[in-house]
Parts: C-alpha cells; structure tokens; sequence
C-alpha cells in the first residue's frame, strides 16, 4: 500500500492551497450528488454518510451539503453526473485507474486520452489493471486526533484489518463489510477524519527510479489535476528521497 500512500500525502499537501481546497469541495460536492441519487436519507445510505463524513471533516459548509443532497435527491435541479472509470499505464509500466463523475462524458473522454498520450502513459481496455487492485475501506486520522494505541484497539476490535503511520497520518485499512462499522466506531468516540472512503488499493506496488519518478508523478498529478477526476489510483511506488527530488 506504500505508493498508495505516498500519493495520499502528496494529495494532503497540495490540499493546503486555497485553490487545491476550492477543487476539493467541488468533488466532494460531486460526490454527495451522486450518493443521494439512491436516496437522500444519510442514516440509511453508506456511501451518502461517508461523503457527508469526509465533507465535514474539511469544514465545508452545512448549506453546501445540504444542497448537494437536494440536488442528487432530486427535490433541488443540478447537474446529472456519469461515473466513468478509465484504466491504463503511466511511464514504467505502472498501473493506473482514473475515476471521474462528469456531466459530459465526450469532454472527459477527451481530457483524460489526451493527459495519457501527453505525459507517456497509455490507456487501456476494461479490467486491463483494475484487477490489480482491491477494494478496501481507507480511514485517514490526523496523529493529533487520537493516540496510536487507543485508535489501535478501537479499529482492530470492530473489524479493521491494519494501521500504518505516515507522517502526520493514521490510515486505518478496512475490509467493504467492515468499512462502515469501524468508521461509526470512530465516529462515535468524537474523533475527526481526515477522509472515509472505499478506496482501491494495489495489491502489489511497481518500484519506479530515476527520472522515471517525475514522469510518473507528473501523469499523476496531472490527471488528478482534471475537473472530471474524482481519483486516481496506482500502484507506483519510489523512495522518499525520489519524491522529493522529482518535486523540486
């Protein structure tokens, strides 16, 4: 889960700028809209309570919520989204599934073609990657939320299946089944998350070196850069000192 990982902290940092976070609550905002479609009542909708769940832990307003659930309920007019998902390879054979909810389907099409061809990477056919992830529950903790031992004990005793620490995060790995019990489990000690989601998480991980890291980072960053992308999942993975070098 390593390269996983290291794109989600990637992701963090970039999330600090006021235009990053602008972007971030316009997926969010997609993201609601599309989970209310099935019903706008969050005790009974997963995916809704989990949207609403991350939307709140990056302090978007309630009116903004509120709206977006009007809106995907049908009582309030908005745009319709498609959820597409493309797959494909980035520089170095890395694995790469790009998940989009759009209202115009030829113009993401479009954009995320172009982003593969441009920075070397190449799309490819259903299921030519995805099989290479799995599903599975991600809960980021900031640190300062909660002590390891005590997230420790809570996660693990309502179904998680691992914790790993990065930098300043706690990422709590779930099984789907046990994604919502462990999330309402946190939820229920008053302890903020970063983000909820049911992710997709490489089974193995591709090490890329050299200047292969900047090409790969690049497509990346670029297609995540979309306003189409809600993801971006891989399997890339380098070191640290890789990274850093390639974002300089």
């Amino acid at each position: 889960m390593s390269g996983h990982s290291k794109w989600a902290t990637i992701k963090r940092a970039k999330g600090k700028t006021d235009a990053a976070r602008g972007k971030l609550f316009g997926r969010l905002i997609k993201e609601i809209t599309v989970a209310a479609k099935s019903s706008g009542d969050i005790d009974g909708n997963p995916r809704l309570r989990a949207a609403v769940a991350t939307a709140k832990s990056n302090n978007m307003p309630s009116k903004n919520i509120e709206a977006a659930i009007a809106r995907g309920s049908g009582t309030a007019e908005g745009a319709n989204y498609e959820e597409i998902v493309f797959e494909g390879y980035a520089p170095a054979g890395v694995a790469v599934v790009v998940e989009c909810l759009t209202d115009n389907r030829n113009r993401t099409v479009g954009e995320v073609r172009h982003a593969f061809t441009k920075y070397g990477g190449s799309l490819g056919t259903t299921n030519s990657v995805l099989w290479m992830f799995a599903r599975k529950g991600v809960i980021e903790i900031d640190k300062a939320a909660i002590g390891e031992d005590e997230l420790m004990e809570l996660a693990l005793e309502a179904g998680a299946e691992d914790i790993s620490t990065l930098d300043e995060v706690y990422e709590v790995t779930t099984p789907p089944d046990a994604f919502e019990p462990v999330r309402s489990a946190i939820e229920a000690k008053k302890v903020s998350m970063l983000s909820a989601e049911i992710s997709k998480v490489p089974e193995n991980t591709v090490t890329v070196t050299g200047d292969g890291v900047g090409k790969v980072m690049k497509l990346i960053g670029v297609l995540d850069d979309l306003d189409d992308v809600q993801n971006v999942f891989s399997n890339f993975d380098a070191s640290d000192e890789d990274m850093e070098a390639a974002q300089e």
